[in-house]
C-alpha cells in the first residue's frame, strides 16, 4: 500500500470512528479530549460533530491552522502527564477521548501510550470512549464501526 493510500485509510478511519463515537456518547455527560492537536483537523471535526460539548485540546506546542485554534481556556499546552493531572485535579470528566500523540517511531509511540494510559483513565467518565491510533492499556477494547479495519484504529471503553 502506498503511503498516500495508507494516509487516506487512516484519515477515513479517524473520521468514521469519531462520528461513530459521537453517536455512542450522545446521552452521556462529560467533556471531549483531543490529545495531539497537530494541524487541528481532528479538533475542527470534533467542534462540528459535538458543538455543545467542551473540547479540551492538549499538545506540546500550539502550531495549528488559524481556523482550528482552540480557545486559550481549553488548550492545555505542555507535556501530557501534567496536563492530564491538571484536568483530573479540576474534576473534569471525559466522555470521549481521541489519542493522537506520536512521533512516528512505533516502539516509542507504544511505550508512551502505555505510560499515559493510567493518567487517561483517571479523567475518563465511566463508560466513556477512547479512540486511538496506538494501543492503550487498562481499558476494555471494543469493536468500532464495521467500516474500519480492526488494525487501523483502536476503540476502548473506560
Amino acid at each position: 500500500m502506498s503511503r498516500l493510500d495508507s494516509m487516506l485509510r487512516r484519515l477515513t478511519a479517524q473520521r468514521d470512528g469519531l462520528n461513530w463515537a459521537a453517536d455512542q456518547i450522545e446521552c452521556m455527560d462529560g467533556d471531549i479530549l483531543d490529545m495531539g492537536l497537530g494541524n487541528g483537523r481532528t479538533y475542527d471535526h470534533l467542534r462540528e460533530i459535538l458543538p455543545s460539548r467542551r473540547i479540551w485540546v492538549m499538545d506540546r506546542v500550539l502550531q495549528c491552522h488559524p481556523d482550528s485554534t482552540p480557545p486559550p481556556e481549553d488548550f492545555l499546552q505542555g507535556e501530557a502527564e501534567p496536563m492530564l493531572q491538571k484536568l483530573e485535579a479540576a474534576g473534569h470528566r471525559i466522555a470521549l477521548a481521541h489519542y493522537d500523540f506520536g512521533r512516528g517511531i512505533k516502539t516509542e509511540d507504544v511505550a508512551e501510550s502505555q505510560r499515559l494510559s493510567p493518567l487517561i483513565a483517571q479523567v475518563m467518565q465511566p463508560g466513556g470512549l477512547l479512540i486511538s491510533g496506538q494501543p492503550l492499556v487498562g481499558f476494555e477494547q471494543i469493536a468500532g464501526p464495521e467500516t474500519i479495519a480492526p488494525d487501523r484504529y483502536l476503540f476502548y471503553r473506560a
